[in-house]
């Protein structure tokens, strides 16, 4: 298996993540569900089955129904994979969900109480044979997860889109679109890319003109102008056209996410489906650490997860194995090594945030109420009744480990205001506190409105260890220019 880099980690991540975000955002406006607000979409909930907002809905769910899997290492293709799959799909099926597409129910239904992955596909032929109509997008919405594990083997991720597709939707345009769109976020992952062409290749040769015309159709017209889209090369149109045809602001790239699915969202009819799929390929370029934490803190769902336990399924699909510190499958990450003894030390300008190492989790100061963590922790560091927040950020100063720095270390010092707001007493942490706990707490100065060189002098006064690698440096610098402008 491929060794990634981090950031080809975070985009891997990225496209699960994406997955939920965008379809819990797009959820509360599912055929004209609620219009669409001056401020674009926002996770209100509701929708077609009442969900609360952030929960994702059945789009979300079947994609967990494969990760699962994924993330134990069971190979998709094999009658092995497919079984457990298949039973996924049915345990979720009994749960009585408010909320599941046409097709899969009927498959579903029809395959019996303990399906294999043999019978639900073949009872997905049967429906193909006798309807000719099984072209959904109900396959395509779930397909993410399909291409982590075969990140270095596009022909097997090229069979495995095709056989999970089958297992519902057997048409062969919606086996095609997983596999363009499985090969586009293996693309994107590998090389940071948007590119919808890259699987052409893989497809039969009568299919790839049909594919051709159809992604230039999504490039050139109105992005309006797919709906309804509850088709599987609709819903990909629609998709695509939102993310090729909105802009990359030169001054936030990773803002291309929020503005694109704004887009997707905007063209109406299934939108928690296409922005679903729109989400997985923007996560696979932008990666996990692109998405607002104002999205991540809500996004939920079957069966009982939080967003961020779907980016720790995702990590070990993508790599087989656990991470660094054997992260996520660890209860506790020991940093010991690192402590330096600090004791939680009083922001400069606010002392209901409190700056500290790792440790600090341990023996949590009286009245913590939240914790900010800018490094991995283990499943069970964090007490459950403390408010947490995690932010990815890597202690390296070059560009590649942290593409979008910038955004990250405004994005934590928003969610700290955010939860001081709330009233909460905060624990802002990273393993030593010495270079990812002062550039967050610096930046959180900004946000009060200290100037960048008075706010730096301060942290570190406050922390007199701690030095910020020049990478985040440089970047509070930028901000500041910003803030300025």
């Amino acid at each position: 298996m491929k060794t990634l880099t981090t950031a080809q980690q975070d985009r891997a991540c990225g496209t699960v993540l994406g997955t939920a975000v965008g379809d819990a955002l797009g959820a509360g406006y599912e055929l004209g569900s609620a219009p669409l607000g001056p401020t674009g979409p926002q996770m209100i909930g509701g929708g077609l089955g009442d969900f609360e907002p952030g929960e994702w809905t059945d789009d979300t769910t079947m994609a967990w129904c494969i990760l699962d899997v994924a993330a134990r290492h069971v190979d998709l293709r094999t009658a092995d994979g497919l079984d457990q799959i298949a039973r996924n799909f049915r345990a979720w099926y009994d749960s009585r969900p408010p909320d599941i597409g046409n097709q899969s129910r009927t498959v579903l239904r029809q395959a019996g109480p303990e399906p294999t992955g043999a019978v639900m596909t073949a009872t997905a032929y049967d429906l193909h044979a006798r309807t000719g109509r099984t072209a959904g997008n109900g396959s395509l919405m779930r397909t993410a997860p399909v291409a982590l594990p075969f990140l270095d083997d596009p022909d097997a991720l090229t069979e495995a889109a095709r056989k999970v597709s089958a297992l519902t939707h057997y048409d062969h345009q919606a086996q095609e679109a997983c596999v363009l769109w499985s090969l586009a976020i293996r693309h994107a992952i590998l090389h940071a890319e948007l590119d919808l062409r890259a699987g052409l290749d893989h497809l039969p040769e009568q299919s790839q003109a049909f594919w051709v015309e159809r992604i230039e159709e999504a490039e050139t017209a109105a992005p309006n102008s797919f709906s309804p889209n509850v088709w599987a090369v609709a819903a990909l149109q629609a998709a695509w056209a939102a993310i090729h045809q909105t802009p990359v602001p030169t001054d936030d790239p990773r803002r291309h996410v929020e503005d694109a699915l704004a887009c997707v969202i905007g063209i109406g009819h299934d939108t928690d489906t296409t922005a679903a799929i729109a989400g997985a390929l923007l996560g696979a370029r932008w990666g996990a650490s692109a998405f607002p934490a104002r999205w991540r803190r809500i996004t939920h769902g079957y069966p009982g997860l939080t967003g961020e336990q779907l980016v720790e399924l995702a990590h070990l699909a993508a790599n087989g194995r656990p991470g660094v510190y054997g992260w996520p499958t660890v209860g506790r990450i020991d940093y010991s090594v690192y402590d330096i003894g600090i004791t939680p030390i009083p922001h400069p300008y606010d002392d209901k945030v409190l700056l500290a190492d790792a440790a600090a989790l341990d023996q949590l100061p009286d009245g913590v109420t939240a914790a900010v963590s800018m490094c991995l922790l283990g499943t069970a560091q964090v007490p459950d009744d403390i408010e947490h927040r995690s932010f990815r950020l890597i202690d390296r100063a070059d560009a590649e480990s942290n593409p979008n720095l910038d955004f990250i270390l405004r994005d934590a010092a928003t969610a700290i205001a955010d939860l001081r707001t709330e009233g909460h007493t905060v624990l802002l942490h990273c393993v030593a506190a010495q270079s990812r706990t002062p550039a967050v707490a610096i930046a959180y100065a900004m946000t009060l409105g200290i100037p960048y060189t008075e706010a730096r002098r301060a942290v570190l006064a406050a922390l007199p260890t701690a030095r910020p690698n020049h990478g985040f440096e440089a970047a509070l610098r930028r901000l500041a220019t910003k803030e300025q402008a």
